[in-house]
């Protein structure tokens, strides 16, 4: 029996450009182009961590998911946002997703944006020439097999 469990998964969605955005809300329209995050979502905490992780990356450092709890909340309350979404296990399953999507990458329990790269670098790489090509054929294998009567 197969069972209807996605081998990857990606969403993809267009914006307007980004014009006079802060940094935070260009990561958030970031997060939500690449489906992290869902239109009117109040809990975008994924937003501020990717935010930490792409200032760490620029430094070339690792951050543990402790340390980003903290700058999270501190970024949280800079931001005037509501705490919803900080505690350490939705903390770990933002990174979970994050790394998922190729984004990041977890080494000795610490954490840094994949090799130290920018994300559209990233982005190029690891989704636009390699993700998404293979979930198009996939679809174009099913089309097909439809197609052949089945």
């Amino acid at each position: 029996m197969v069972k209807d469990i996605a081998l990857s998964e990606i969403t993809l969605r267009k914006y307007e450009k980004p014009y006079q955005l802060d940094k935070r809300e260009l990561v958030k329209k970031i997060c939500l182009s690449l489906g992290l995050l869902q239109p009117g979502d109040s809990r975008d905490v994924v937003v501020d961590i990717l935010l930490i992780l792409v200032e760490k990356s620029r430094e070339k450092e690792l951050i543990s998911s402790e340390e980003i709890k903290k700058k999270v909340e501190m970024s949280r309350q800079k931001h005037n946002l509501p705490m919803k979404g900080v505690a350490d296990s939705n903390i770990r399953r933002q990174l979970k997703r994050l790394k998922d999507l190729m984004l990041i990458e977890k080494k000795n329990n610490l954490y840094n944006v994949a090799e130290f790269a920018s994300l559209r670098e990233i982005f190029e790489e690891k989704i636009e020439k390699f993700l998404i090509p293979q979930t198009i054929d996939r679809i174009k294998e099913y089309l097909k097999e439809l197609e052949n009567g089945n």
